[in-house]
């Protein structure tokens, strides 16, 4: 078998899954419930978040905070300061891309 599978969990509980973590890539699964999300950090490389469901409440360096809906992907550049959550009943689901992988980025 050539390629490699890797499954992501398909539920509604809070989940910061790293599904692919090598020296291209980080590929991550979160879900997160209202009021839930990631503390407050800057980014270590080149982001790519892509909401698949819910709505997505990003705060990004000094901006206010922004909302995205179901099917938007955010490109966010090496050292933005993050603030991910979600403000909303529905539950959000996001899929992020890190690439170079952190360990490769130039910082």
């Amino acid at each position: 078998m050539v390629e490699q599978i890797f499954k992501l969990s398909r539920g509604n509980d809070k989940a910061v899954e790293k599904v692919i973590f090598d020296e291209n890539v980080h590929y991550l699964h979160m879900v997160f419930n209202k009021e839930e999300g990631l503390p407050e950090h800057f980014s270590n490389s080149n982001v790519y978040m892509t909401v698949v469901r819910g709505t997505l409440s990003i705060g990004l360096d000094d901006q206010e905070v922004h909302e995205y809906e179901a099917g938007t992907l955010l490109k966010i550049p090496l050292q933005t300061k993050m603030n991910v959550k979600n403000m909303h009943t529905e539950t959000l689901e996001l899929i992020v891309v890190k690439a170079p992988a952190p360990n490769n980025a130039k910082h």
